[in-house]
């Protein structure tokens, strides 16, 4: 989901959205979504890497980043039953994941540029994530 989508998902909603920053909730759901594909994506490029033994924890990290991002992704796009308490819990796991996924393909990253390319989206991803935790009440 692209930013824009986002945001036209957000205004369409019939109901009132309350105090939360739509703008950085948009983000945060594009990210979210953004950071599961190119998560997905390295892990199908490490398993085709010669050296695929040393991509293991890469690989891992990686498939449970974009379980963690996806979920959290869905999770940000439903508002009816709101519960803050739910939605920090789950922007803290994405944050948390996503610092550790990009940490570990940043390690690989000058040999395999689809490691660069997930990490990149796994700090755009953790920062929109930390930002919309920062703005909630």
């Amino acid at each position: 989901m692209t930013h824009a989508s986002a945001h036209k998902m957000l205004d369409a909603y019939p109901k009132d959205l309350g105090s939360i920053d739509q703008h950085k909730l948009a983000e945060g759901i594009a990210a979210s979504f953004d950071c599961a594909q190119a998560c997905t994506a390295c892990a199908d490029a490490c398993l085709s890497e010669d050296m695929v033994t040393e991509l293991t924890k890469c690989i891992r990290t990686d498939l449970d980043c974009a379980d963690i991002c996806t979920a959290t992704g869905n999770v940000l796009s439903r508002h009816t039953g709101y519960d803050a308490n739910v939605t920090r819990s789950v922007l803290q796991a994405c944050a948390t994941l996503c610092k550790t996924c990009a940490d570990e393909c940043e390690r690989h990253a000058e040999m395999h540029s689809h490691c660069r390319i997930c990490a990149e989206a796994c700090r755009r991803c953790e920062n929109a994530c930390n930002e919309l935790l920062a703005s909630l009440d």
